[in-house]
């Protein structure tokens, strides 16, 4: 195990040297959003204590290795310190925090993805990333009107019918996504 860390630690500057801007670019993109999704749903109070410094390690660590288990985990420490905010702080849950959060954890999820499968010494046309960016805007505006309009239904259609509604919207996304599986294993 030593002789694998000692192996990959002495490829760093050969890569440091082959890295080309595009890749290195996305990468950028991973961290800021990561870093920017972290000072949104944590608290403000942890954020200036000694607890920034594993944050910042986690919001950083998909940037680094975008093929690991990283952008799941900085997602779910992200998600958790927005949770530790609001329910442990008292926050108010405000529609900005909730956009921006969403937002960035899905950017940092998509630019993520890309990072994935693009090595990092890759010649890249801007064409890839910008189309790979422009489809992740379109899904992000897309869900942002329609998260409004969700949240101004419920002001009016509150009680028991809209929580028989929200029961059977989430069976039926219980249902597709048993469906989905069963079909991908079965091909």
């Amino acid at each position: 195990m030593l002789t694998t860390l000692v192996r990959r630690l002495s490829r760093i500057p050969t890569m440091v040297r082959r890295a080309t801007v595009l890749p290195f670019l996305v990468r950028c993109g991973i961290a800021l959003c990561g870093l920017l999704a972290a000072a949104v749903a944590w608290p403000a109070e942890l954020l200036a204590s000694q607890f920034v410094l594993p944050l910042l390690v986690v919001a950083v660590w998909p940037a680094v290795a975008p093929r690991g288990r990283g952008a799941t985990f900085a997602a779910l420490v992200t998600v958790g310190g927005w949770i530790v905010d609001t329910a442990g702080y008292d926050s108010r849950i405000a529609l900005w925090r909730v956009l921006s959060l969403a937002t960035l954890l899905y950017l940092g999820h998509t630019l993520t993805a890309l990072a994935a499968v693009l090595p990092y010494d890759a010649v890249v046309n801007l064409d890839v990333p910008g189309l790979w960016l422009g489809r992740a805007l379109i899904v992000l505006l897309i869900s942002a009107v329609l998260t409004v309009l969700a949240l101004g239904l419920t002001e009016d259609l509150g009680g028991d019918a809209f929580q028989l509604a929200t029961l059977v919207g989430l069976a039926a996304a219980t249902g597709v996504t048993i469906l989905l599986v069963r079909l991908t294993r079965r091909s």
